[in-house]
């Protein structure tokens, strides 16, 4: 199983957006995968198809056991089959959870709780912030991805994240690595964004990702459909991009589909 934390500083820039173009590659890939909602705001959650949910991220952060994951985890309601996706919801709720003084254990029950699951692929939407629920993520994850708008502060933010990230790893999470820099809604054809992404580039180099994801009207209209990518009229051509992305992952944890193993272990 291999976890993946989407996180960012600034609210707006498609943090949750990159979840689930991730979460629609994943799925047309055919891997099992488990998006993990933190972000209190709930958005993955709506856009997965998830209503009402019973248990929820933070009883899961209260209390780690198999049969609260087992209340808390939900397939997801996009059409077209869910089988292979689930969804572990957030509500209002998780919000009590992010104090800005976690540490110790408080940082580590997401990390036990996700031990007890089986599952090819982890896809953590954290909060826009460097709080508990944020720390939480990085430290249940093997890598990190950043997601940032071309913007006038944005190396400024990716900076603070990235020190964020490099502490995490010296004192709770050896594991834990960077994956990279994800420049999203990147519109080419504007001089200022040009400038910023040189600006990440000379700041950053190879950890800016490629492909950059340029802002696509198809991606707000499958959220509000509630619906993957790849369900929506051009939205094959938007889910590319995150079919690349999601390459990057497989690339890092060498990732393959769970009935992939077993066919070549029975082999």
């Amino acid at each position: 199983m291999f976890v993946v934390s989407v996180c960012s500083l600034k609210g707006g820039v498609g943090k949750t957006s990159v979840v689930l173009g991730l979460a629609a590659a994943a799925r047309a890939r055919g891997l099992t995968t488990l998006v993990v909602d933190l972000d209190p705001q709930g958005d993955a959650t709506y856009a997965l198809g998830v209503d009402a949910p019973g248990a929820v991220s933070a009883d899961v952060l209260e209390r780690p056991k198999r049969k609260v994951l087992g209340r808390a985890i939900v397939p997801a309601g996009w059409p077209r089959g869910n089988a292979d996706l689930h969804v572990l919801p957030s509500s209002d709720a998780t919000a009590n959870l992010d104090r800005p003084d976690a540490d110790g254990e408080q940082l580590h029950t997401l990390r036990t709780a996700l031990g007890k699951l089986d599952y090819d692929l982890v896809l953590i939407d954290a909060p826009p912030s460097l709080s508990g629920l944020t720390r939480s993520a990085l430290v249940a994850s093997d890598r990190a991805v950043v997601v940032t708008e071309a913007g006038a502060f944005a190396v400024n933010a990716v900076t603070r994240l990235f020190a964020a990230i490099d502490e995490i790893r010296r004192t709770e999470a050896g594991g834990l690595q960077p994956l990279g820099i994800v420049l999203n809604r990147y519109k080419p054809s504007m001089a200022e964004q040009r400038a910023q992404r040189a600006a990440l580039e000379r700041a950053f180099g190879p950890l800016v990702l490629s492909p950059t994801l340029p802002d696509r009207a198809v991606v707000p209209k499958a959220q509000g459909a509630r619906a993957p990518l790849d369900a929506m009229s051009g939205g094959a051509a938007a889910l590319q991009g995150f079919e690349l992305l999601l390459g990057r992952i497989e690339r890092a944890s060498r990732l393959t589909r769970r009935s992939d193993r077993r066919a070549s272990a029975s082999a």
